[in-house]
């Protein structure tokens, strides 16, 4: 990187932090502002800060990869959320409203008994505390390919950086570093299309180009047919995707968080509405920068393999020949595929159907081939280093910004991902640390401190949280694709923590004991679903969700009859 660019990058962190810093310097006073932001948020605030804590450094590093690797049905994922946004308005947030809560947690208690509550707070903080380990690794893998630093000592300043706002001002502090994020956030993103479009061939224009993305499998926005094994189609995205959103937006704590803190009912309700309309929107627009850094790529050869930190152990192997070799083959069906796209460009142009239809076939065989090599450096990295990374998708966008964008635009994208990184990371800290202080503390443990107590233990614990993430990011290259492995994990928790509330909302019957041990069963039978078969995981959710309802059910209806049984006996 270049000067100016190190100057944009660091200005904006800095500005971030300082600025968080300073703006709730006053937050901490109590607890309420500390942990609602006095309830001062205004729909549109709160919106933007739903929208920051969802958009991770993950969602721009990961899933431009994720299209160029795979296409554009990655939208799919989120066909249910306007839908799940709309029920939450109706149904979800004026429960939380009339309780006054400061966590969603404490409606279970009002509706079961302490132990619901206590279940799925504990199963909310496994879940986002691995997750925050996730979206604090995200950007520091850039930044350490980037300078050459360690991995451990990035992934600790890259925490160190959100926390200091973040235990600083509270929510407040998050809320108010969402704006300006999502702000460079937008403005980065909208800048980076619009350079690949212009670095695509003057003599291709964009609608050809785009042609050409459909007929190479990149445009496979919908697909309805249906499958179990399939991680994304209309189906899993509509249903699944309703039952992630739901409890992402509904029940956990780093989203309820952000809209707890408005002025009112009508405020908190329109933010989430606001989030249902442009969600969609904005991670087309990153998917589809995927695309175009794919179709910039066909016209200039791309790397064989994208982590040059990887790359690097094997050029320094025993096994640099093979690589050399590789890469000769890489380079002679590079210029093969070259020429085929060139063909199918000039067949769209005179619309020469039979052409078109053999330069496809012949580019799909190419393309096949082109991932083969990339498969065969794979399993050479296997070999050097059991333990490295063999994915490289996740680098793919990191590269080309890198290599080429001009100077500056390079500064700021990357300030992008790490203002990305910091939203989601300081979110997912400060509803840690709110959960763990009003649920777990606050309630069971010292229920009658004072105000100023419970703020000061509540920086206490997300420092705490912030340790085990930093902890956690350490283990996190082991995983694949990033943007999946936090869905992933994610969905091995959001069913059963659904389906409590939803028993909990719509399901008079089933009492507090019913509902503790149908959650329960249905966690363990989610985590032996997922280890046993290969159904996707988008589908766990709903699974898990409909098994505590069902379990519910059957254990209510079991002990109303040992109840009778009882009754009848005195």
């Amino acid at each position: 990187m270049s000067t100016i660019d190190w100057v944009v990058l660091i200005g904006t962190l800095a500005f971030i932090v300082s600025y968080g810093v300073w703006k709730t310097r006053l937050a901490d006073k109590n607890i309420e502002g500390y942990l609602k932001g006095d309830n001062k948020e205004r729909w549109w605030m709160m919106g933007l800060s739903i929208m920051a804590t969802q958009a991770s450094a993950i969602t721009f590093l990961s899933t431009p990869g994720q299209a160029y690797e795979d296409g554009m049905r990655f939208i799919q994922f989120y066909l249910g959320l306007p839908l799940a946004m709309i029920i939450i308005a109706a149904t979800i947030i004026p429960n939380y409203y009339r309780l006054k809560v400061y966590t969603a947690y404490e409606y279970l208690e009002s509706r079961f008994d302490l132990k619901c509550r206590l279940l799925a707070a504990f199963l909310f903080l496994v879940q986002r505390g691995l997750s925050t380990g996730i979206t604090i690794y995200a950007p520091s893998i850039i930044l350490s390919t980037i300078l050459g630093w360690s991995l451990q000592i990035t992934i600790l300043v890259m925490g160190l950086l959100v926390t200091i706002y973040t235990v600083s001002g509270g929510t407040r502090a998050v809320s108010v570093t969402h704006q300006q994020q999502m702000a460079i956030m937008l403005c980065g993103m909208v800048m980076a299309g619009i350079t690949v479009m212009y670095m695509l061939p003057a003599d291709i224009s964009f609608g050809q180009a785009i042609q050409v993305a459909g007929k190479m499998g990149k445009l496979n926005l919908i697909d309805f047919n249906f499958d179990w094994d399939d991680r994304y189609n209309f189906w899993s995205g509509m249903l699944g995707g309703l039952f992630v959103a739901l409890s992402y937006f509904g029940a956990d704590q780093s989203q309820v968080g952000r809209y707890l803190s408005g002025e009112s009912i009508s405020q908190s309700r329109l933010s989430v509405l606001f989030n249902g309309l442009l969600k969609i929107p904005m991670q087309f627009l990153i998917l589809f920068i995927g695309v175009l850094v794919f179709l910039f790529y066909q016209f200039h050869q791309p790397p064989i393999f994208f982590n040059q930190v990887e790359k690097n152990k094997l050029i320094d192997s025993e096994h640099a020949p093979a690589l050399k070799q590789l890469e000769t083959e890489y380079s002679s069906n590079f210029r093969q595929k070259q020429q085929q796209v060139n063909q199918l460009v000039e067949a769209l142009k005179t619309e020469d159907e039979a052409q078109i239809n053999a330069v496809q076939q012949a580019l799909t065989t190419t393309e096949t081939q082109g991932k083969d090599l990339r498969k065969q450096v794979s399993s050479l990295l296997q070999k050097v280093d059991p333990k490295g990374e063999t994915r490289d998708t996740d680098y793919v966008f990191i590269t080309f910004i890198i290599t080429y964008l001009p100077h500056g635009l390079i500064g700021l994208l990357i300030a992008v991902i790490f203002s990305a990184g910091m939203s989601s990371t300081a979110a997912g800290l400060n509803s840690l640390g709110s959960t763990t202080v009003i649920d777990f503390y606050k309630r069971t443990i010292r229920p009658e401190a004072s105000s100023r107590h419970y703020v000061f233990m509540s920086k206490i614990f997300t420092i705490g949280w912030a340790i085990t993430g930093v902890l956690f990011a350490t283990l996190a290259s082991q995983l694949e694709n990033l943007i999946q492995a936090v869905n992933l994990l994610g969905s091995y928790f959001y069913g059963p923590i659904l389906g409590i509330f939803i028993v909990a909302f719509y399901v008079k019957y089933i009492q507090s004991n019913a509902a503790f041990w149908g959650a329960l069963l249905a966690q363990a039978a989610v985590i032996i679903i997922s280890i046993t078969t290969k159904i996707a995981y988008l589908w766990w959710n709903p699974i898990g969700c409909g098994l505590v309802i069902i379990f519910g059910l059957i254990i209510q209806v079991f002990l109303n009859q040992k109840q009778q049984v009882l009754t009848l006996k005195k």
